[in-house]
């Protein structure tokens, strides 16, 4: 009896297991994956969203390294997908060969597009740079695998299931992400920190982030060149998460520092 009664509690315990994990908070799940050597990795679209049609511009796969903390390091691969007309005129020469950005802590490593380090070397580094080169001001702003921003989104989204859906300014977001204050050459204006963004943010049944969607007018953050009924939507996938991630400076002999060189075109962060 002794027996068949404990075979039904492990039988329990197992059942039930599932279920606690599920109805764990985002936050406390996100923060759970803070372990050194380990991250996830992401894939987003870029899509200027227009009356006549929508034109993907930008696509880009990425990685996470965490800590204890959060994030320690990143690694983003960008590539240019269109040469609509309509995009901000300094954007073409930016990302007109693919980029590459490795991060660890503050310091950044930027790699093709308009960076042009001296002949031998591949590699400009700056030791507080732009999180993502220059695709960061054009690819997704929203970090969820910061807690801080995560738990804004959460508390401004509607929940539907594993759905939040919402908006968020700019300025809101501006203050508890680091990831959006690195995200260009210089801060945000005023009329960018006004500037609303809506969200859609969909978790695994992990409650991890699976997938986010963001909307915003084209002319308050791209470029005021872009039309007011024009809007950029960004859709960025999470996998992995949990997985090995290790982010590596590039070899010294391949890195030359940022005050030598500028990048080939010049650009700010709205074009």
């Amino acid at each position: 009896m002794i027996a068949g009664i404990a075979a039904t509690t492990v039988t329990v315990s197992v059942a039930t297991a599932p279920v606690q994990a599920a109805s764990a908070d985002p936050v406390t799940a996100l923060k759970s994956q803070f372990v050194a050597g380990e991250g996830v990795k992401f894939t987003d679209v870029a899509t200027l969203v227009e009356f006549t049609g929508n034109t993907s511009f930008l696509k880009r796969t990425g990685s996470f390294q965490f800590g204890k903390t959060g994030i320690v390091a990143s690694d983003v691969n960008a590539k240019r997908t269109s040469d609509d007309p309509e995009m901000p005129s300094s954007f073409p020469g930016m990302l007109a060969r693919p980029e590459r950005t490795i991060r660890i802590g503050t310091t950044s490593y930027y790699s093709g597009g308009a960076w042009a380090p001296s002949k031998g070397k591949t590699w400009i580094k700056h030791p507080h740079g732009m999180n993502a080169g220059f695709s960061g001001w054009y690819g997704q702003l929203v970090n969820i695998a910061e807690p801080a921003t995560l738990k804004a989104l959460i508390t401004k989204g509607k929940r539907t299931g594993r759905t939040y859906a919402g908006t968020i300014s700019f300025g809101a977001l501006e203050k508890v992400s680091p990831w959006l204050r690195d995200a260009g050459l210089t801060g945000l204006s005023s009329g960018d920190k006004a500037a609303v963004l809506r969200f859609r943010l969909t978790l695994g049944s992990d409650q991890l982030p699976q997938r986010l969607v963001t909307v915003y007018p084209g002319s308050t953050h791209i470029s005021a060149a872009v039309a007011e009924d024009r809007r950029v939507s960004i859709e960025t996938h999470y996998t992995g998460w949990g997985s090995r991630v290790s982010v590596k400076a590039p070899a010294a002999s391949e890195v030359e520092n940022m005050g030598k060189r500028e990048p080939s075109d010049r650009g700010g962060g709205r074009g």
